[in-house]
């Protein structure tokens, strides 16, 4: 499973390439859209972002993933989000209020087979652990 220092190197490589391509290289990635999710730290109270990408959509909501590499541990953006659902997401350099909530049930069912169809390296991500891995829609809020 990716370390924090991995995952969070991987995040500023991101950045860096968006900074320096102007934003013309960096907004999507394995046939996905990327978006970065910026949520409030559960405990500092601080903003927090993530570079993400979103393997699925519905209507006008996007789908993401938590992950984490098949890691036994849900990513911390996830818990963070769970404390505070309103979030940003920002794509293309378009920053949009969110309000984020995991699919659960027959929606999970359905837009979990979809993610996979599309992207295998999710079936194979949820191999590696125990826990379901959740599904978590942003969709915009009004």
């Amino acid at each position: 499973m990716p370390s924090d220092f991995a995952l969070k190197t991987m995040n500023r490589v991101h950045r860096t390439l968006l900074a320096v391509s102007r934003g013309k290289i960096g907004w999507s990635a394995s046939d996905m859209p990327v978006l970065e999710l910026h949520t409030i730290g559960r405990t500092s109270g601080q903003r927090r972002s993530v570079m993400l990408t979103s393997p699925a959509t519905a209507g006008d909501s996007l789908v993401i993933v938590a992950s984490r590499g098949g890691d036994d541990h849900h990513p911390a953006w996830f818990l963070n989000l769970q404390a505070n659902p309103d979030v940003h997401v920002t794509i293309r350099g378009v920053t949009t209020a969110m309000r984020a909530r995991i699919a659960e049930g027959e929606e999970r069912a359905v837009l979990w087979q979809r993610v996979i169809a599309d992207h295998t390296r999710y079936a194979g991500y949820q191999s590696k652990t125990e826990r379901e891995i959740p599904l978590v829609v942003l969709t915009p809020v009004a």
